[in-house]
């Protein structure tokens, strides 16, 4: 449950902040009259996501595609995490300087290219969600912990609006990558275990016994599952002593 909340809560966090600064832009630029674009852009992507998903969760009852699934989940976390890590603090400046190529475009031009932006961009992140949501089919509560992430990051995304100078992002994106970099060790133990049990690993038989060892019951399985709460936590309580140590130091000489 833990997993799909963070999951969801990262995934769905960058969406809606791509809508919020998507429709933030466009009528800061004087074209308002493009948000119905953003709006359809962001239905067809739901449909999208939601379509890819089902065929995805269709996929796993095909063993043979388990493994290779589970390593391009964790390539895909992997990419994402590195990506915002990287980009993060000029992501509203690439949004908006897309919107901005697409919306000088004249009459249904433009409508199509926001159209299409939205699209691309949030479906992206649907499909990001769907394809490791799947990983924790087997996972009590899945549902309930998926829906609490999208409604706390629609709750960030909404204090991101309104007082985005006092929520710290970087340090949101940090603590959501250390847990999303242990999940990626989860998801590479279980792809080479079922692509060794499919033969299709060098020396399959031997990997198969050595991360039978590594599963989800065993004490490494269960020394992975507290890291995924408690190093996140960790580094949270870190920065946040460092903040208030300088808050204090300031305050001090002041």
């Amino acid at each position: 449950m833990v997993q799909a909340f963070v999951i969801t809560l990262r995934e769905g966090f960058e969406a809606f902040l791509i809508i919020a600064i998507s429709l933030t832009y466009l009528r800061k630029s004087g074209r308002a009259e493009l948000t119905p674009a953003v709006h359809a852009g962001l239905i067809v992507a739901l449909a999208a996501s939601g379509i890819g998903g089902y065929l995805l969760f269709n996929s796993l009852n095909q063993e043979w595609l388990e493994g290779p699934l589970a390593l391009v989940a964790a390539v895909s976390v992997t990419w994402m995490v590195l990506h915002m890590w990287r980009a993060g603090r000029r992501m509203k400046g690439d949004i908006e300087g897309r919107l901005r190529t697409s919306s000088r475009r004249s009459g249904t031009g433009a409508f199509v290219g926001v159209f299409l932006f939205t699209l691309f961009m949030v479906s992206r992140e649907g499909m990001e969600t769907a394809l490791l949501l799947i990983q924790l089919h087997e996972t009590m509560n899945l549902a309930a912990g998926a829906a609490a992430g999208v409604a706390a990051a629609g709750a960030v995304a909404w204090l991101w609006s309104r007082y985005g100078h006092r929520v710290n992002l970087q340090l949101f994106f940090q603590v959501t990558a250390i847990f999303l970099f242990v999940f990626v060790l989860q998801l590479l133990i279980k792809g080479v275990h079922e692509m060794a049990e499919q033969n299709y690993l060098p020396y399959s038989h031997l990997l198969h016994q050595r991360t039978e060892a590594w599963g989800p019951d065993s004490p490494f399985g269960h020394m992975l599952t507290y890291m995924l709460a408690g190093l996140p936590l960790t580094w949270l309580l870190i920065r946040s002593s460092f903040s208030f140590a300088r808050h204090t130091n300031r305050s001090a000489a002041a």
